[in-house]
């Protein structure tokens, strides 16, 4: 079994009072940690959002229900939770009511989840996110050595768990998810059918990770108006499957203040939208995978870490770059992404004398392990 580092994280957290609200993708093993943690345990009570006698028993489900509900058991799982009326309540009852209790709770949509435990559960609840399996997990599992033998492979077919362990048709596995999972729940939350012009604009996404993106752009190419691009992107990311980086400034004049780059979560689910398959070597967009899955990989690393990294590109008018700039509270450092090892490169020297602070340094297939392992 893989062991996925948010398992200790989840574990040392303290309990009292507190709910664990477990986001990320359908189909990374949210369950199934909760389930590996928890099996044969009778103390667990286990509800199933996606079951519908389940919800309809929940659905304004009073404080005296939740208490004969529960009875003797120390522990409640509430799993794929969005599909629950009033789940952010229910959590606020149980927490409150029902000294001592362990509570999880489990999203597969940041999309209704986040906003139905947010102002009810304020100050009950730490948050998590479990996204695909991450180099340093693969690393830890089978060696350095094993791992780096699999990468090109990994920036075709991504770290979804189902990809990593089966063997064969990782292609039409990807496809199946793409398809059936990942863009259920935003379809279920809007109410968009299979939109011809939703897929075209997250095929236009797909061909554009690692540049800047213009909504205004995306909107005369996909036929959609500026403000409905907007919402599908921040339902993409909400549902996990792009994140925006945006720009870095400090107000100097000639740096870019609003743009944004957007990657995808996973670089399988990338290549499945364009189905587009040919080996990396092969491929003119090879940088393109480089530059998404070093970035979608360091910040798994950085979550996995619990740790206060902002993640920023940096653009100036004279279309000076740096591919990646990461900000904490005493650091600042400045990141060269480059999948070319026969050409040297170094950071832009317009950023350099603008911030003599940061430290700087250039990632390439020739250095990368120690920077997708450590912070």
């Amino acid at each position: 079994m893989i062991v996925r580092e948010i398992i200790p994280i989840m574990a040392n957290l303290p309990k009292k009072g507190k709910a664990i609200i477990l986001t990320g993708p359908r189909q990374v093993g949210k369950t199934t940690i909760l389930k590996t943690q928890f099996d044969q345990n009778a103390a667990v009570l286990w509800l199933d959002g996606d079951d519908a006698t389940i919800r309809q028993r929940l659905a304004n489900a009073g404080t005296s229900f939740l208490k004969s509900l529960v009875a003797n058991h120390s522990i409640v799982v509430i799993d794929e939770a969005q599909r629950i009326q009033d789940i952010g309540l229910i959590g606020k009852q149980l927490i409150d009511q029902i000294p001592g209790i362990e509570l999880y709770i489990t999203g597969s949509s940041a999309l209704e989840i986040s906003g139905m435990t947010s102002e009810p559960m304020t100050g009950r609840k730490w948050s998590l996110q479990l996204y695909p399996l991450s180099f340093r997990e693969m690393v830890k599992h089978h060696g350095l050595i094993d791992e780096v033998s699999q990468v090109k492979q990994r920036l075709l077919y991504g770290y979804y768990p189902e990809i990593v362990v089966e063997n064969g048709h990782k292609e039409r596995r990807l496809r199946e998810l793409s398809e059936s999972y990942l863009y259920k729940d935003i379809y279920a939350v809007e109410n968009i059918k299979k939109s011809d012009k939703f897929e075209r604009l997250l095929k236009l996404l797909a061909y554009q990770i690692g540049q800047q993106v213009s909504y205004n752009e995306l909107a005369v190419s996909a036929g959609l108006d500026v403000s409905t691009v907007e919402r599908y992107i921040d339902m993409l990311e909400k549902a996990f499957v792009v994140f925006r980086v945006p720009s870095f400034q400090r107000n100097k004049r000639n740096e870019l203040k609003k743009s944004r780059k957007i990657y995808f979560t996973d670089n399988g689910i990338r290549n499945a939208v364009i189905e587009q398959w040919a080996p990396v070597e092969m491929r003119s967009d090879a940088g393109a995978l480089w530059e998404n899955w070093i970035m979608s990989e360091r910040r798994k690393l950085i979550n996995n870490e619990q740790a206060k990294i902002d993640m920023y590109f940096w653009r100036t008018i004279a279309q000076q770059e740096v591919d990646l700039i990461e900000v904490s509270s005493n650091t600042l450092q400045a990141v060269e992404i480059k999948w070319n090892t026969h050409k040297k490169f170094r950071v832009s020297a317009a950023f350099t004398n603008a911030y003599p602070e940061a430290t700087t340094q250039c990632i390439t297939p020739n250095n990368y392990e120690s920077f997708l392992l450590e912070i």
